[in-house]
């Protein structure tokens, strides 16, 4: 051994202990675990890569579809679409028409007698709108559906008050955001729900069909004789509308729209019917600019010219 290591060294020319110190060479040069060695051969690959200076248009349309086909790519569409997602429609299909006087007109008259006459015929088309809900939603029931309404429509006003926007999006549909946000910006709301008249009930429903056939929905007037409090101020603090200290009787028949298609569907307010014999609204108080008093027109005072004397 101290032969090999003396041989070593002289042959090297280096000093015994750095003979000692380096490590021993390895005669191969392949890799640890040969198997591996055709990856290690892939692990770079020539890739081809597209000319982007190439006329793709003046090729032929069998060369067109062979080079697509190469880079795996489909043909391009003559057409561009957008996908869009009907979650309401635009508007009330057959709007209900409250009867003349309601809320305040006697049971006994012969107009109201009419009216309610008029009403049971309309009733069958309701009861098939209702049937045709039942189908998508097996626990509907007009009795708790008022419950779950009122609480639909208290929600939908206090979010408004509160200027919940987010919120707002949960029980109003796309429809009427914007008429519920009308002429809000920059106003205080108070608005209090204090208690029902008489109990909501379903006065109309109906079902229609939007593009396709299967694409449903469901829309469901329910009449609301309530009393409130509301009162809207200005930026300033001053009161345009309304009263925190009196109370209202209102009535309202408020249309709830559902996507009876899809399964995530929810009842939303959609719109207000507002019948032609309703009272006229009060003048809006908002702030004006005073007119510019018109100037006072001076008459100029004629005096007597003395009169000149013959010569």
């Amino acid at each position: 051994m101290a032969n090999s290591i003396l041989t070593k060294v002289s042959s090297l020319r280096i000093s015994p202990v750095a003979a000692l110190l380096q490590p021993a060479r390895t005669t191969t040069s392949k890799h640890y675990i040969p198997k591996f060695k055709k990856l290690r051969a892939q692990k770079v690959l020539k890739v081809d890569l597209p000319d982007f200076n190439e006329d793709y248009e003046s090729l032929s349309p069998s060369k067109q579809r062979q080079k697509l086909k190469e880079r795996g790519l489909l043909p391009p569409r003559p057409w561009v679409e957008r996908p869009f997602y009907i979650s309401a429609t635009g508007g009330v299909f057959e709007a209900y028409i409250p009867p003349e006087g309601d809320g305040k007109a006697s049971l006994v008259s012969a107009t109201r007698a009419k009216q309610t006459v008029q009403l049971l015929e309309k009733k069958s088309k309701s009861m098939m709108a209702v049937r045709k809900i039942k189908s998508y939603d097996e626990d509907f029931d007009t009795k708790e559906f008022v419950s779950k309404a009122q609480d639909i429509y208290i929600k939908a006003h206090e979010s408004l008050a509160a200027n919940d926007k987010r919120a707002m999006r949960l029980y109003v549909t796309e429809k009427a955001y914007p008429e519920f946000r009308h002429n809000s910006h920059m106003k205080t709301i108070r608005w209090k729900f204090l208690e029902s008249l008489e109990p909501p009930r379903v006065v109309h429903a109906r079902c229609t069909d939007v593009i396709s056939k299967e694409n449903i929905f469901g829309q469901i007037t329910v009449r609301f004789h309530t009393q409130q409090q509301l009162a809207v101020y200005d930026r300033f603090g001053r009161l345009l509308h309304g009263s925190e200290i009196l109370a209202k009787d209102v009535l309202e028949y408020i249309v709830f729209e559902k996507h009876l298609s899809n399964l995530y569907g929810t009842w939303r307010i959609h719109d207000k019917i507002i019948p032609d014999w309703t009272p006229p609204k009060d003048p809006s108080k908002l702030t004006r600019i005073m007119a510019k008093p018109e100037p006072e027109v001076v008459e100029k005072e004629t005096k007597d010219v003395p009169a000149v004397a013959d010569k």
